[in-house]
């Protein structure tokens, strides 16, 4: 039996093969070979790649494509056994049972026959799965190479599949089951930021209560093919009035959240800072980024990068304590909370530093509750154990952190927008500490950012009647 090598690649030419020689290959299907093998074949068969439908066809779940079996041995054919030189002639296949996720086939292709006239060999091939059973039979004729070859083994490049929509279905899901609040959207005046709430009033998250001038709204639903049709405008005649009038709504118990339209955030958190007829409560009001990237294994959330320019130490406290909440009503009973510097060891000559130690050692006292903290972490350490040990740092919040608390606003703000538009993090964001939650995104942002920022809304409203009324 013949095996893989590590370094090289390298074939069994024509004279080498007898009769009776074989080759063996173990792989196991895993969800990213489905989705890269329909991404390069076209081959988006529901199912295949449509978890609900497949729920209800013949296998009663996702199955693999039947031809990734197969190209399993054509990898032993090209690559090992005869290896490079190798000529496909023909192949004729059976399929005998689907291949699910998790199951493991051993292919194994046997020399049954050999021409000498033209060296074409005769395989038989088969591949049985982790129960022994047989998932794929049948014969391959190729032209075997008369030459030796021996390559060094090209390393391909990694590939990683971000599933946007998945990771947007699960985000979502997080509220399945509970009835959707009423917001206010402030000036809904383009199509973004209109689309935004529909679409969430649409997947059962919200009812959304339209701040703005009428018939800008009506106007923009036209333009972008929306319906109205049931839902409630308030007629105000510019952006300055409908913050106001939102915050109003709110204050007035009439909505559970706010969420911004197409104004500045100035203008909406004026209206909600207002001493007079605002949403202040104890709590310095923070924001945070939730960011859901490809390569990291869980959410992160980001603090502040949207509110507060240069937080004091004062601010920093409240800033943790909001995201520490948010991550408890996400269902996360201790969060870690990496404060954030340029280095991991305390000095005067970075405050963050300074700041970051106090945090922690306000923890320590319960002056912050509910999270594990750990800082200052530069970036690095935060969210990658590799790096962590690399400088020694014994931590258990380094490498594996929830919550990322930056050192203001500037540097937040960039940490958040390169995640989202370098490494394709699906982003929400939300402002915590006011008397209702609020959906403040960028005007550029999408209307799914915004859906997805009202899910985590509409779980907080929800979290809140259960302790008033708990």
């Amino acid at each position: 039996m013949t095996q893989v090598a590590t370094q090289f690649i390298q074939n069994r030419v024509f004279d080498e093969i007898q009769v009776g020689d074989r080759a063996e290959l173990v792989r196991t299907l895993r969800p990213d070979d489905i989705h890269l093998f329909a991404i390069m074949s076209g081959d988006v068969n529901p199912t295949h790649v449509d978890t609900e439908y497949a729920r209800s066809s013949q296998f009663r779940e996702v199955v693999g494509h039947s031809m990734w079996g197969s190209t399993l041995i054509s990898t032993i054919l090209g690559t090992e056994f005869p290896g490079p030189g190798t000529v496909y002639v023909s192949q004729g296949l059976n399929f005998w049972r689907p291949i699910t996720i998790g199951d493991t086939l051993t292919i194994t292709v046997t020399c049954r026959e050999k021409f000498e006239h033209n060296h074409h060999i005769v395989f038989d091939c088969l591949a049985l799965n982790q129960d022994g059973l047989k998932v794929i039979d049948g014969v391959a004729e190729v032209q075997a190479p008369t030459e030796k070859v021996k390559r060094p083994r090209i390393m391909l490049p990694e590939v990683t599949i971000s599933d946007r929509e998945l990771r947007y279905g699960h985000l979502l899901s997080i509220t399945a089951g509970r009835a959707p609040i009423p917001i206010a959207v402030a000036h809904p005046c383009d199509a973004e930021s209109l689309r935004g709430p529909l679409q969430a009033a649409a997947a059962g998250l919200v009812v959304p209560v339209l701040v703005g001038p009428e018939a800008k709204i009506r106007a923009v639903a036209e333009q972008e093919g929306l319906d109205l049709k049931g839902f409630r405008i308030v007629n105000v005649p510019h952006s300055h009035a409908a913050a106001e009038a939102a915050v109003a709504l709110a204050r007035d118990g009439v909505v559970e959240a706010l969420m911004k339209g197409s104004l500045h955030t100035d203008e909406l958190m004026s209206a909600v800072l207002s001493k007079v007829g605002g949403l202040r409560t104890a709590r310095r009001i923070s924001h945070v980024f939730m960011a859901d990237v490809p390569t990291y294994p869980h959410p992160l959330l980001i603090t502040d990068a949207a509110i507060n320019i240069e937080p004091t130490l004062e601010d920093k406290a409240d800033i943790v304590q909001n995201a520490i909440d948010l991550a408890h009503v996400l269902g996360l009973a201790e969060p870690k909370v990496a404060i954030l510097s340029a280095v991991e060891t305390v000095t005067s000559k970075l405050r963050s530093t300074i700041d970051a130690a106090a945090l922690c050692k306000m923890a320590d006292r319960g002056q912050i509750r509910g999270g594990l903290l750990d800082g200052p972490l530069a970036f690095d350490n935060a969210i990658s154990l590799v790096a962590a040990r690399t400088k020694g740092i014994h931590s258990l919040v380094a490498g594996n952190a929830d919550i990322l608390v930056v050192p203001d606003l500037e540097s937040g703000n960039m940490v958040a927008k390169q995640l989202e538009y370098l490494a394709n993090a699906l982003m929400a964001g939300v402002v915590l500490g006011a008397r209702v939650p609020i959906v403040l995104t960028s005007r550029a942002d999408t209307a799914e950012t915004r859906t997805a920022s009202c899910a985590i809304v509409q779980l907080m409203a929800h979290k809140k009647r259960e302790a008033r009324l708990g």
